[in-house]
This record gives structure tokens, C-alpha cells and sequence, in this order.
């Protein structure tokens, strides 16, 4: 985990570097200080309101193993997201579903399958919003190549996900045939952990969750989408909306990168990358970043750090959960 934090701030520092180059730093002073406060405050709600969303859809997708009260939904999404900014190399992700299986005695596993549900119904929206925007913007092959790769990857673990559940007991069986050097218990383990993985897929067999997952996939990403578009107007942007979905995009593929915490320099980068296909300076587009990072994070830190009270957690406890043979 050192070598990896390291490696991350390294590399997030590199994007820093780059991002600043050739900047304009008293731009950047005086472009923070003509921006239109008023329409932050509605940025930082769209914000908030995604992720009031995200912990209903979570509660979607854990319903068919168990129902959840909205406050254990959304305390935990808060601190669990919090967690994936604050924890580098993307360790963070593993800290919902361990608050989750602590307050509702759901296996960890089933609840680390709902985020894999989870995910991959996010990176399906983002493609099918984009894909769409794609006929009317021309842009460069290697964004066009990226998203390919992005959607290439998520298709292929959709495919997994779906075999696996499909396939339940053809999976265990083939666990079962694992070298015999390999303990007993281990496999063991191994086979209990896989099991109770699958369970956390069990919306597949629930069309009109599915349906609600869809639709609340889309809705969450349209918001994020519009949340940058408002932005513009802070910055006296002249962009159409199809814009502000061609940069949500390239920030994904660019926070994708394992770097230092919260994100900083690849988000900044990647903004200003995104920005510059639009032909907007890379001063005004670095002031954007920073503005949009800022409350982006912001907004999460400050939920995680409300609700942190009530699902506390560290490293070691994750790891010790994950142990334990029951909540494998």
C-alpha cells in the first residue's frame, strides 16, 4: 500500500506539473475572483442531490438480499465515497460495503457485488449519453479510442457478471478442480467468498429493479453532466451542453488513474484537456478545474465527514473483516 501511495502522489504530481505549466497564476487569481458566486451554490446542490441518488440506487440494488433504511443508505454512501477520495489506490472502494455488512449483517462480499453492479451500470450510462452527443460533436480519434476501450471493458464485465450469475454452480464446480496444492480451507474460503460475491448480482433477476437501476444510472450522470454545464455560467463559458458531457467523460477516463488522494492533478489535467477541445485557455479551463474539484470533493468530504460519527472504520478493521469466514 506505501509503494502504491507513492507511486500515486508521483504520478499525481506530475499531472500538477503539467497542469500548471505555461499558466498564468495571477489569471488564476483573478479569473477565481470574477466568477459568479451564485451559481456555485447551485452546483454544489446538483452535487448533493447526486449523491441523495446514488445511495437510493444502492438501496435498489441491495433490496433483493436485503432492505436497508434510507439513513444506514445514505450515512454510509456519504463516509463510503469520502473513503474513495481520502484513501489512495482505490482501497476506499472497500469501505461501503464493510460499514453496509456491519449495520445489516449482509456478507461484505455480497455487498462488494452490488458496487460491482453498481459501477457497471455507471460506466453504461456515461457511454450511451456520450455515444449519443459523439453524432453531433466531431472530436478527436483518441477520445473516440478511449471511450472504445472504456466501453470495451465494461462490456466484457458485464458479460462476467452476468456468466457468473447464470452459471452459479458450473463456477463453484470449477473453483472446486483448483490445484491440490492449494489448503482445503483455502478453498474453502475461496468458494464461500465467490458464492456470497454472486449473491450481490441477485437484481439481474429482477426486471423492473433493473429497470429503476437503468434509469437512475442516467439520471445520475445527466445531473453530474448538467452540474458542470452550470458551471459554465460561473465562467462566462459560451459552450453548449454537449460540451459539458464530452468533459465528464474525459475526467472519468482520466480519475480512472490511480493517482493521490482526492483526485488531485489527473482531475485537474483531464479538465483542462477536456476544456481545450472547445477552444477555452488553459488558464480560464485550469480556474474551472480547481472551482469544480473543489466543490465536487468538497460536497463529499463534507457528508462523509457528518456521518462519519456513525460508521466509523479503519484499514485494519476492513481487513479483519474480510478474514472472518462468515463474512467472506
Amino acid at each position: 500500500m506505501t509503494k502504491k501511495l507513492f507511486l500515486g502522489i508521483a504520478i499525481g504530481l506530475l499531472f500538477v506539473y503539467l497542469s500548471f505549466k505555461g499558466v498564468d497564476l495571477d489569471g488564476i487569481a483573478g479569473g477565481l475572483k470574477k466568477t459568479e458566486k451564485c451559481w456555485m451554490f447551485l452546483v454544489a446542490f446538483l452535487l448533493f442531490l447526486i449523491q441523495v441518488l446514488r445511495a437510493y440506487r444502492w438501496g435498489v440494488i441491495l433490496k433483493p438480499i436485503k432492505e436497508i433504511d434510507p439513513f444506514s443508505l445514505f450515512s454510509v454512501t456519504s463516509v463510503g465515497f469520502m473513503a474513495v477520495v481520502a484513501i489512495p489506490a482505490r482501497i476506499g472502494e472497500l469501505a461501503r460495503p464493510y460499514l453496509i455488512s456491519t449495520r445489516s449483517g449482509i456478507s461484505m462480499s455480497s455487498a462488494l457485488g452490488t458496487i460491482f453492479v453498481e459501477r457497471i451500470f455507471d460506466g453504461l450510462s456515461v457511454l450511451f449519453i456520450f455515444f449519443i452527443v459523439v453524432f453531433f460533436i466531431p472530436l478527436p480519434p483518441w477520445l473516440i479510442k478511449g471511450a472504445f476501450i472504456f466501453l470495451f471493458v465494461v462490456l466484457i464485465s458485464l458479460a462476467i457478471m452476468i456468466f457468473l450469475f447464470l452459471r452459479k454452480k458450473a463456477t463453484l464446480t470449477i473453483l472446486s478442480y483448483l490445484p491440490k496444492r492449494l489448503p482445503d480451507r483455502w478453498k474453502q474460503r475461496l468458494e464461500i467468498l465467490v458464492e456470497k460475491l454472486i449473491d450481490g448480482f441477485k437484481i439481474i433477476s429482477h426486471p423492473k429493479p433493473m429497470v429503476s437501476l437503468a434509469i437512475l444510472s442516467l439520471l445520475i450522470w445527466i445531473i453530474d453532466a448538467a452540474a458542470m454545464y452550470t458551471l459554465f455560467f460561473a465562467f462566462g463559458f459560451d459552450l453548449p451542453p454537449s460540451a459539458a458531457v464530452i468533459l465528464m467523460v474525459v475526467v472519468i477516463l482520466g480519475i480512472a488513474i490511480p493517482t493521490a488522494p482526492g483526485f488531485v492533478g489527473n482531475w485537474h489535467f483531464f479538465c483542462v484537456l477536456g476544456l481545450g477541445l472547445f477552444g477555452i485557455h488553459k488558464t480560464d479551463a485550469l480556474t474551472y478545474a480547481i472551482v469544480l474539484h473543489f466543490l465536487s470533493i468538497g460536497v463529499i468530504i463534507v457528508l462523509g465527514m457528518a456521518f462519519l460519527p456513525f460508521n466509523r472504520f479503519s484499514i485494519s478493521d476492513i481487513k479483519g473483516r474480510f478474514s472472518r469466514k462468515q463474512d467472506s
